[in-house]
């Protein structure tokens, strides 16, 4: 099993009603959410670690998990209300006002000794639930029980509005890179997190660390990564018809996730060992996948029977 821990939300998307107005419509959303679901959705067993609530919201989405046979076995249900975030595009870019005080997101803690780690290939964590003090002292410890059987996967998935302390953030993440097999971002993300750095220097400091694979997304330029044995490989975005951009990361880090596993590369040792070719197949899979997603408004990451593509 592969499982994503983190954060479970609604999001309110962009819409117009029937006049023209501006309108908001849910959509069950939270990044980690979304690549459980977008792992699950093309085809390998996948799990949620993280809090739900009981509430409205909270029953969507554990219905919306469910059609999508992501397993919820590991989540903690509590009657805290569930994290709402507001959507709007601006320059082609998703911005997010959230709603995250007291909610089953940010009451979640790890119980020690509930997971499995024997049995789970990889556990991706990253955004929100890395901001708040508790939620990454809480993924702090989940991570260490994992990484001496599972890879390890993180996205930052920044978000500078609930950042109160930049330079503690950074530091934040700067450790749970540290811990991480696979680190992938945008180049918003990276911007916020390093500024004006060329990739390439950032991607080899942080291979220096036993990360084995740093993948950067660049929307429609595509991705470019940076492997400590196959080197640097770049990958075309698809010519797409865009509907929205939300969810388009975190379906490409589920595909790549996916991708590896069927490839039989996720595991660590066997991930280091990868090939230049695997990795850019690997790659252009998670490109096509995004660009899928980014057809259709919300966090929607396409099924294995949309996706026309040979093992």
């Amino acid at each position: 099993m592969l499982i994503a821990c983190g954060d479970a939300l609604i999001d309110f998307v962009p819409t117009r009603n029937a006049d023209g107005r501006e309108a908001v419509m849910p959509s069950v959303g939270g990044s980690c959410l979304n690549v459980a679901i977008g792992i699950s959705r093309l085809g390998a067993p996948t799990g949620f670690v993280g809090g739900i609530s009981t509430d409205l919201f909270g029953r969507m989405i554990a219905d919306h998990a469910a059609a999508s046979h992501v397993d919820l076995s590991l989540a903690t249900r509590s009657d805290h209300q569930t994290t709402l975030a507001f959507v709007r595009i601006v320059a082609g870019e998703s911005q997010y006002a959230f709603y995250d005080a007291e909610t089953a997101t940010r009451n979640w803690t790890y119980g020690r000794g509930t997971i499995p780690f024997a049995d789970i290939e990889a556990v991706h964590v990253g955004s929100t639930t890395l901001v708040s003090d508790q939620g990454a002292a809480e993924t702090k410890a989940l991570i260490a029980d994992a990484r001496p059987s599972s890879t390890i996967s993180f996205d930052p998935n920044c978000r500078p509005n609930l950042v109160k302390d930049k330079p503690a953030y950074l530091a934040r993440m700067t450790e749970f890179a540290g811990c991480a097999d696979l680190i992938k971002m945008s180049d918003v993300d990276f911007a916020y997190l390093f500024g004006e750095e060329p990739y390439a220097q950032r991607a080899n400091r942080l291979l220096g660390q036993d990360t084995s694979l740093v993948v950067i997304t660049r929307g429609n330029n595509g991705a470019i990564a940076w492997h400590s044995g196959a080197g640097q490989i770049e990958v075309d975005a698809p010519k797409v018809e865009v509907a929205d951009t939300i969810g388009a990361g975190d379906s490409f880090q589920a595909a790549l996730l996916f991708a590896l596993h069927k490839q039989q590369r996720l595991a660590r040792e066997r991930l280091k060992d990868i090939s230049a070719d695997e990795l850019r197949r690997a790659l252009a899979f998670a490109a096509n996948c995004a660009g899928l997603t980014c057809t259709r408004p919300g966090a929607d990451p396409p099924w294995s029977r949309e996706i026309n593509w040979s093992w």
